[in-house]
């Protein structure tokens, strides 16, 4: 098997808030044995309910949008340095050049949030550009990218592959702070202009990943 270079993004909502240790444990399990495998991974792990909550909380204080996302950079990050614990892995990246660098030393990398104005989504794109990446794989919390939002139209559909301007058509758009979308806009706008492969898989059930891996059917691929 050809190695990969696999950037999966863990949405703070898979893992729970607060985080569920057994959720933890499974994704630590899959994302060794993908290294296993000779593929090289950086983990990229977003903040989930408990950023947003604190999003809430600096926005009813008064706190400028730049500042309501550092805070939620934080929760990210603390969540990532769980998953990296679990993994035997102290350092959290704080780059994508970083994350590119210590993969190379240790076969998984992990991040968090990065700066203001962008989300966990366009972090792993940011690592998926500076590191020419094989593959993104995002585990949400839907089954992958649909026609329209499923959680406001029951007739949306599940789309199983799509071009990088479809996606840019669906989920295009402008950041807020505490965006929760399946692939927020600017990390879409990102993946399509450096045409890296994308595959949004339902992260509850973290075999998907292996899955989306090993080329297996499921989710959405764009690309």
């Amino acid at each position: 098997m050809t190695s990969l270079k696999i950037v999966l993004r863990i949405g703070g909502s898979i893992l729970g808030s607060p985080p569920d240790p057994g959720v933890v444990k499974k994704y630590a399990d899959i994302i060794s044995r993908i290294s296993s495998k000779k593929h090289r991974v950086v983990v990229v792990v977003g903040g989930g309910a408990i950023a947003r909550q604190y999003i809430d909380a600096a926005k009813n204080i008064g706190l400028p949008n730049a500042e309501q996302d550092l805070i939620a950079i934080q929760a990210s990050r603390l969540n990532a340095k769980l998953v990296g614990m679990a993994l035997g892995i102290e350092e959290v990246s704080l780059s994508p050049r970083g994350a590119v660098s210590n993969v190379g030393k240790q076969q998984v990398a992990v991040m968090g949030g990065l700066r203001p104005g962008i989300t966990t989504d366009t972090v792993a794109a940011l690592v998926g550009e500076a590191w020419s990446s094989d593959l993104i794989i995002k585990a949400s919390d839907q089954h992958g990218i649909y026609t329209a939002d499923p959680r406001k139209d029951r007739y949306a559909e599940l789309l199983s592959a799509i071009s990088h301007a479809r996606a840019v058509e669906i989920l295009g758009g402008k950041h807020s702070p505490g965006i929760h979308s399946i692939v927020d806009p600017v990390a879409v706008g990102l993946i399509a202009k450096n045409k890296l492969k994308l595959i949004v898989v339902n992260g509850a059930h973290p075999e998907n990943v292996i899955k989306a891996v090993n080329g297996g059917r499921v989710g959405t691929t764009v690309g």
